[in-house]
């Protein structure tokens, strides 16, 4: 049987209480795409009543520590907090880091070790223009091209991203490499099979007060999608 599991790891830009001083005199960057994924925990909030069959996600900004890299990866830390003394690094990754990847990681255990295979959506958002360039897509799937399951899956789910909601430019593993690192990749390591790991990439320019409006056409697909794997 399939489990479907839904993260959102950009969702917001709060920063907690101990550390708002760090970010005094940073609240443009805390509120641009650089501090969170604007319109990302709203379309997964869309998604998680009808597709998901656990949930988790955070609203701390990433410049704080990025849920979504690896322990050791050169972005974990922001230059606001990489040159901080390494007992107050370590207090961030406890309190934010690691019980969340603790989380996401012990549910997929359970459920592999009960035989399910995971299906796991991790929402984010892309800025419309990087570093003067547009992004040429509404919505991008990143995945593993050498993994079978994940490469099958985002195939047919653009397929019917391209019948039912033509008007969204949706491309594979654009405007990212599905490869890279994040929590996804991680997760592919701890679990060789049994496990598929998406990001689902949506395009800021249309998860603004368009958001329900196109999270309802994303849901609409996956439940499509859904159906054909489910059986």
């Amino acid at each position: 049987m399939t489990r479907w599991l839904l993260t959102c790891e950009h969702g917001g830009c709060r920063v907690p209480s101990p550390w708002k001083p760090l970010f005094s005199r940073a609240q443009d960057v805390l509120h641009s795409h650089r501090g969170w994924d604007r319109g990302a925990l709203c379309t997964f909030r869309h998604l998680v009543p009808e597709i998901a069959d656990a949930a988790f996600y955070a609203t701390t900004t990433r410049l704080l520590v990025d849920l979504n890299r690896s322990p050791g990866h050169r972005d974990l830390f922001s230059e606001f907090t990489r040159d901080l003394g390494e007992g107050e690094r370590r207090r961030i990754l406890d309190t934010l880091y690691w019980p969340y990847r603790g989380k996401v990681l012990q549910q997929v255990k359970r459920w592999r070790a009960a035989g399910h295979v995971v299906i796991h959506i991790s929402v984010h958002s892309f800025t419309p223009v990087m570093n003067g360039v547009p992004r040429n897509a509404d919505i991008g799937l990143l995945y593993d091209p050498g993994r079978r399951l994940e490469r099958e899956l985002c195939r047919r789910w653009r397929t019917i991203l391209l019948d039912t909601a033509p008007h969204l430019r949706t491309r594979l593993n654009y405007p990212y490499r599905g490869t890279a690192d994040g929590l996804t990749k991680h997760l592919r390591r701890e679990f060789q099979q049994g496990y598929a790991g998406v990001e689902l990439e949506l395009n800021e320019g249309n998860v603004g007060r368009r958001c329900a409006k196109v999270a309802s056409r994303i849901l609409g697909s996956l439940h499509s999608l859904r159906a054909e794997i489910d059986g």
